[in-house]
């Protein structure tokens, strides 16, 4: 199955970009534990709960072989390999059994597994990927295509 590293860490234990807080850093399974500028205890860490953390593009590891991140497949081309475009990733789902790419097309939107089996290529310079459906997930006009 491949992998879909999350936005901070990329799987590897310890892993993490440079740059955040004050380079302390503790990664526990659900969350990731940083001391930051202006934030000295933790009530006033409490204040920041939920709140959204971005990093700059380059900060984040690159991506081991066969793993992206979710805004490197967000917006590529979807098609089949016959070369027919199919629709555009719309977003990455992960409700805890693995990826979903969800799939936008004229028919509404799909949600194909992001496993090799389904999606065998991915080709990020051409922002495009090819994907091999298991029958009755595209829509039913597209399904005598697939061939």
């Amino acid at each position: 199955m491949r992998r879909v590293p999350p936005p901070v860490r990329d799987g590897r234990a310890g892993s993490f970009p440079r740059g955040v807080g004050d380079g302390r850093i503790r990664p526990l399974p659900s969350v990731v534990i940083a001391r930051t500028p202006g934030v000295s205890d933790r009530t006033q860490a409490e204040r920041l709960r939920g709140v959204r953390l971005f990093l700059e593009r380059g900060q984040l590891p690159e991506a081991a072989e066969d793993e992206f991140y979710h805004a490197d497949l967000i917006g590529l081309a979807v098609e089949l390999g016959t070369g027919e475009r199919i629709g555009v990733v719309a977003a990455v789902q992960d409700f805890g059994a693995g990826a979903l790419l969800e799939v936008r097309h004229e028919r509404g939107s799909t949600l194909l597994p992001f496993t090799r089996a389904v999606v065998p290529r991915v080709d990020l310079a051409a922002r495009r990927l090819v994907v091999t459906p298991p029958p009755g997930l595209l829509p039913a006009e597209r399904a005598g295509s697939e061939g």
